[in-house]
């Protein structure tokens, strides 16, 4: 008898779906995350099929003090092209024909695995945008820590050290969404965004290779993320989290001053302060400071939000709160 994996809905799944009427129950997502990186994104079609190539400005040209009766040397600027990488992000759902059939609710019992695995992608998805590596997991694509995750490098001067030195680190992050500045990614001639397809019953294998029917759904996103202009993405990194707390917490709200100063121009896109749960409750507690003239609420999009100089602060779960220390 072929084994059942963990992969496959069993009966004893199906029954605890049910409720008290045998419909099928309507599931609470305990298992949630909120990232509203993900709905902030500014996403464009790359120029390439497999990612996005960005040339940048490397080098100008140095003119010369000339005298009278003395020619001046010719000169050029110079150029660097960058390549960023999509990755694909997939995932197959196969559900028995006979047990999805029970009841006669087979399209609300799909629908409600179906959420699962939108919410997995879209977690995984979070994650990815923030702490992705392609040096490590060529499969992947490189997020936002890897690109500034040293205070001695050429973008160095965007990371501020907030003072951290425990294993409870964690980072708030500055980003301006803008097509010269920082935006996500799908190839060229794809569609953006997480495509949900129904690929209706089929004849499927078990783990022993014998065939019976299924449900099968397909879930497929092709995206990266492309940093045009690293000038326009600030990292307040080694925010030690067990001191915010405490007698001597960071002072959020300089760093957030600091953090600011450190862009360009602002208007150069959309920009968004994204942190986690811990962050953003000490933020808000700081809000209630009525001498604090920088943290307020206002209205973004018809919902009101904690802002800073009317920049929105914006939660994501996906940041964590065991960081390594940037040196």
């Amino acid at each position: 008898m072929p084994a059942i994996g963990n992969n496959s809905l069993t009966l004893a799944d199906h029954a605890k779906r049910q409720d008290a009427n045998g419909k099928v129950a309507k599931i609470v997502e305990i298992l949630g995350q909120t990232n509203e990186i993900l709905t902030d994104m500014l996403w464009l079609e790359g120029n390439l099929a497999t990612g996005h190539r960005t040339t940048v400005r490397a080098g100008l040209p140095s003119a010369t003090w000339r005298l009278l009766n003395y020619g001046v040397p010719k000169g050029k600027s110079t150029t660097a092209q960058v390549t960023d990488a999509c990755g694909m992000l997939e995932i197959y759902s196969e559900i028995d024909c006979a047990l999805a059939n029970l009841n006669g609710n087979t399209a609300e019992f799909r629908l409600s695995e179906d959420r699962a695995f939108l919410e997995g992608m879209n977690q995984q998805m979070a994650t990815t945008l923030f702490y992705g590596n392609q040096a490590t997991n060529p499969e992947r694509i490189t997020g936002l820590a890897p690109r500034y995750n040293s205070l001695s490098a050429g973008n160095g001067v965007n990371v501020i050290d907030a003072g951290g030195v425990g294993t409870d680190n964690t980072s708030i992050w500055l980003v301006v969404w803008g097509d010269q500045s920082c935006h996500g990614i799908f190839p060229k001639g794809s569609k953006a965004g997480l495509s949900h397809t129904d690929k209706g019953q089929q004849t499927v294998l078990d783990a022993d290779g014998n065939q019976f029917e299924a449900y099968r759904t397909h879930f497929k996103w092709d995206s990266g993320l492309s940093l045009r202009d690293w000038r326009y993405v600030v990292r307040i990194a080694n925010i030690d989290v067990s001191d915010l707390s405490g007698a001597t917490p960071a002072n959020l709200i300089n760093l957030l001053i600091r953090a600011v100063h450190k862009l360009p121009n602002t208007r150069m896109g959309r920009p968004a302060i994204y942190c986690n749960r811990a962050v953003a409750t000490w933020l808000d507690i700081q809000a209630l400071n009525k001498t604090n003239v920088n943290l307020r609420y206002a209205e973004v999009f018809g919902e009101e939000v904690l802002t800073f100089r009317k920049i929105p602060v914006r939660i994501c779960d996906a940041i964590v709160n065991n960081e390594s220390r940037v040196t």
